[in-house]
Order: C-alpha cells, then sequence, then structure tokens
C-alpha cells in the first residue's frame, strides 16, 4: 500500500480534520476549569519550589502538558461542540491520562473496545465522527474508517507525524527501519504500519544483539524466537539487516534513543566502511522536543538534594515511565501514581514501581523535614499535579 499517496488523499477528504473547528474561545473555559491550576503557576513564578511547614516541595522546571496534548484535547472539546449531536468514537485514549479520558466519557464521547487486543469497530457507522488521539492510528484503522464514510478528526502529534515520514523515507530507498519502541505501544502499532521492512528495538540491549547478528555473531533461530512479534511479516534478518534506517517512538528515552542510533552507525560502518556508509544506513532525528525537555528537567530535578520523588502520569503512559525511570537509576526513593487518590490520609501510597504490579508502602513521607521533587508526565494536567500536592501538604501537617 502506497501509504503517502493514501494519506496525501485522506487530507483532501471533506470528512477529514486536522485543524479544529475554530472554536477554541468557546472551549478555552472549560478546559482552564478542568486542567489548569493557579496554585501551579503560583510555584513556577516562585522558582518552581513551595515551602510548607516541614515540607519542601521542588517541581521539575519542564513537565506536564505538552503542545502536541493541548491540542489534542482542545480538538477534542472542539469536536464536540462541533457536533452536538452527532455519535463521536475516539480509537484509543486521546492521551495517557485516565482524569483527562474520564472526562471525554462525561461528554458522551465513546471510546471503541479492544477484545483479545483487537479493537472492534463494528459499532461505527457511516456519519459518525472519530477522533484519532495524539500518538496516532494505524494505517488500515484510517483505511476502514475513510471507507465506512466516517467524519475523522485527527489529533496526531506532528511529531509523530515526523517519524510516520522518515519511515516512509526508509521505504522508499528500500530500507528496514530499525524503531526504538514498545511493540505493542499504540504509537508503535501507527508508525510501524507506515514503514516498509521493519524491526522493533525495546532497549540497548536488544539493539545490541541486532549489531551482533549484522556482524556475523547471532544465531538465525534465536534472533527470530527473540523477534518474531516485532518485525514486519517475512522478515529476514540475512536479507532485512543490509540497509538500515533509524527512527523512534516519540516518548523513549532520548538518550538512549541517541545511543542506539550511534550503535548501529559503528556497526553498519564496521561491516561496510567508511565509503559505503551511506548506502548503508540513514539517520533522522525524530527525538519530541517536549519528551527531551521533560527528561532534561528530570536529570537536572534528581541533581538536586530531594529525599524523594513522586511521578505523575498514566500507567500506561510512556513518556512518563521513562521519567521514573531516570529517578530510579539515580537510586532516588521514587513513586509512580495515575492519580492524587493513589496518596491516602494513613501516610500510605499506592504507587507502580519500574516495571512491577501496583503496591502499597506504608509510612510514605517520614517524619522531620523533607523535600519531595515532583514531576509529571506530558499528558498530565496542572490540576492533577496541585492536587497531589496538597494531599502532600495535608499528609505534613499530621
Amino acid at each position: 500500500m502506497d501509504t503517502h499517496a493514501f494519506k496525501r488523499s485522506l487530507h483532501h477528504s471533506d470528512r477529514y480534520n486536522r485543524r479544529g473547528f475554530g472554536r477554541a474561545e468557546e472551549v478555552a473555559g472549560s478546559l482552564e476549569q478542568a486542567y489548569q491550576s493557579s496554585l501551579i503557576g503560583s510555584i513556577r513564578d516562585n522558582g518552581y519550589g513551595l515551602t510548607h511547614g516541614r515540607l519542601q516541595v521542588r517541581l521539575a522546571e519542564a513537565f506536564g502538558f505538552c503542545w502536541g496534548v493541548e491540542r489534542a484535547v482542545a480538538m477534542a472539546y472542539e469536536t464536540r461542540r462541533h457536533y452536538p449531536q452527532e455519535r463521536i468514537w475516539i480509537t484509543n485514549e486521546i492521551i495517557h491520562n485516565p482524569s483527562v479520558n474520564d472526562h471525554l466519557r462525561e461528554m458522551d464521547v465513546l471510546f471503541i473496545s479492544v477484545e483479545g487486543g483487537v479493537k472492534d469497530f463494528s459499532g461505527v457507522a457511516s456519519g459518525d465522527v472519530v477522533i484519532l488521539p495524539a500518538f496516532g492510528a494505524t494505517v488500515q484503522e484510517m483505511k476502514l474508517l475513510n471507507e465506512r464514510g466516517c467524519h475523522i478528526v485527527d489529533t496526531t502529534c506532528p511529531w509523530v507525524s515526523k517519524v510516520w515520514t522518515t519511515v516512509e523515507k526508509h521505504k522508499k530507498q528500500s530500507f528496514t527501519s530499525i524503531i526504538h519502541g514498545k511493540v505493542k505501544h499504540e504509537e508503535t502499532l501507527a508508525t510501524s504500519s507506515f514503514a516498509g521492512t521493519y524491526l522493533v528495538v525495546l532497549d540497548l540491549e536488544e539493539a545490541r544483539l541486532v549489531a551482533e547478528y549484522i556482524l556475523g555473531n547471532g544465531n538465525r533461530e534465536s534472533f527470530m524466537e527473540r523477534f518474531s512479534k516485532a518485525c514486519s511479516p517475512g522478515f529476514d534478518p540475512d536479507r532485512d539487516l543490509e540497509h538500515l534506517g533509524v527512527a523512534n517512538q516519540t516518548t523513549m528515552l532520548k538518550s538512549e534513543t541517541e545511543e542506539i542510533g550511534r550503535l548501529f552507525e559503528r556497526t553498519m560502518l564496521s561491516k561496510y566502511g567508511p565509503t559505503e556508509l551511506n548506502e548503508h544506513f540513514l539517520a533522522f532525528n525524530t527525538i519530541c522536543d517536549a519528551t527531551q525537555e521533560r527528561q532534561d528537567a528530570m536529570f537536572s530535578l534528581v541533581d538536586e538534594t530531594v529525599d524523594l520523588m513522586v511521578v505523575i502520569g498514566g500507567y500506561n503512559s510512556s513518556n512518563t515511565t521513562h521519567l521514573q525511570e531516570i529517578a530510579v537509576t539515580r537510586g532516588i526513593r521514587s513513586f509512580h501514581i495515575d492519580t492524587p487518590e493513589r496518596i491516602h490520609s494513613d501516610n500510605s501510597i499506592e504507587h507502580k514501581p519500574l516495571g512491577e504490579e501496583l503496591t502499597v508502602e506504608e509510612l510514605f513521607l517520614p517524619s522531620g523535614p523533607i523535600t519531595v521533587g515532583i514531576t509529571s508526565g506530558a499528558s498530565t494536567p496542572d490540576r492533577v499535579v496541585e492536587h497531589v500536592i496538597q494531599r502532600l501538604i495535608a499528609l505534613s501537617e499530621n
């Protein structure tokens, strides 16, 4: 399928919208009431710090809603205002934040159900309105909705669209796309649907396995067993690892994406030499600015003296998970929560340790003076961060 041609055709359809409906002023009040916070504004103005009795709060200097997320949420609100009577669906969570998605449900926005990992579009009818979320949708989903006669409102973040363009360039030049991402994440699923031949690597460890195979140090059977669910149909490592381009899920850890790119450049340089490198390796910068800013701010925050970290964001939010990873690698006592309600009045906290299931820790805040670092993922509204801080203040007064 010529995905580039399909996108161009879809973008010219009168049933497709990716610019909103000119109703920003109409929904501004609702967005401000639901998501903004005067407390967070004052903390920003106070050098990102707050002192209350024995509690000191230090906010990361970049956190929370990014431009792409604000745009997606605003477009969803505009869509409801523009189509007051029509049935409105969304192909997945608009962003990975439970409070935002709950607000959309309260506005009678329907969510496509998933059974056994497969989305069920059977209830979507011609004339229905369907919102594509910030991290995009697969080209197959777009094609289905277009053929069904739906009105498509595309809130895909432009940074994600940039990655799609990158893998399409790989495809045009018959290069395999090495995608640094999580195989089952919606953004990576969408990106791979625009690619030709592709291989998804989760981290630097998996990238090294691929590099070793390229250099003749791997076993084909074990390689395919490891990556059988992370590659394009008919993938042949002996054929498809000769020409590589690197892309990424925009919410991955920036430093790791960069290291993976350097690794494959060195690998192809070693195998083919400097004169043929450009014939075998392509690299484009597809790291999201907002993701980079939030990670850089987190590194700065953990360099300060904080007693513990609270990282706020959806448990299925990749960019939030990587913020938590930064705290963990620095050995800081840290807690990933998705809502303020995870902090309980008995000084316990229900949180999700990195790579583990939800757990409860008693005696969350220790006695005496304490400095708490706080950051939040790009899908977390300031209002949620405010409520977390209010709960911390209440606990510190006990």
